[in-house]
């Protein structure tokens, strides 16, 4: 498994955590909560650095991600997505908005492998609809 992989489940693992108990996405308590969390759960040095990228980066712009998500999820809002679907199509759709070093396709497919692991077969068709839908929308736009 890559580092970058072992990040984005880091992240992932953080998110659902942290989404789970109804934290504030404020900068400063998540940094605490993310410092006791890799504390608990030895989370490597290597795989922490991009982690914290991730978990600041996806905290900072969750209100636009979230629109986007609600954007192309018909028929699903976001609140009512589980916990590990709405993290992982967060952390996709971060690296595919804000990320210009994460090609498109790679946080698409890295959402996918990431889901067949940590939540149920159908979900991984629910996600990489969404994600095609939102990398259309992003086609259009620029």
């Amino acid at each position: 498994m890559g580092l970058r992989r072992k990040s984005r489940e880091l992240a992932l693992q953080f998110l659902f955590s942290h989404d789970f108990q109804e934290r504030s996405c404020d900068q400063e308590p998540v940094a605490r909560e993310l410092e006791v969390f890799c504390q608990t759960f030895d989370a490597g040095k290597k795989a922490l650095a991009y982690g914290e990228e991730l978990v600041f980066g996806l905290c900072e712009h969750r209100e636009a991600i979230d629109a986007l998500l609600a954007e192309h999820s018909h028929n699903w809002r976001v609140e009512r997505m589980s916990l590990v679907d709405r993290n992982v199509l967060r952390i996709a759709v971060y690296e595919m908005q804000y990320r210009d070093d994460v090609p498109v396709q790679v946080a698409i497919n890295e959402a996918l492998e990431i889901a067949k692991r940590y939540s149920v077969r159908e979900s991984v068709s629910f996600i990489n609809g969404i994600l095609d839908s939102v990398q259309a929308g992003l086609s259009t736009r620029g």
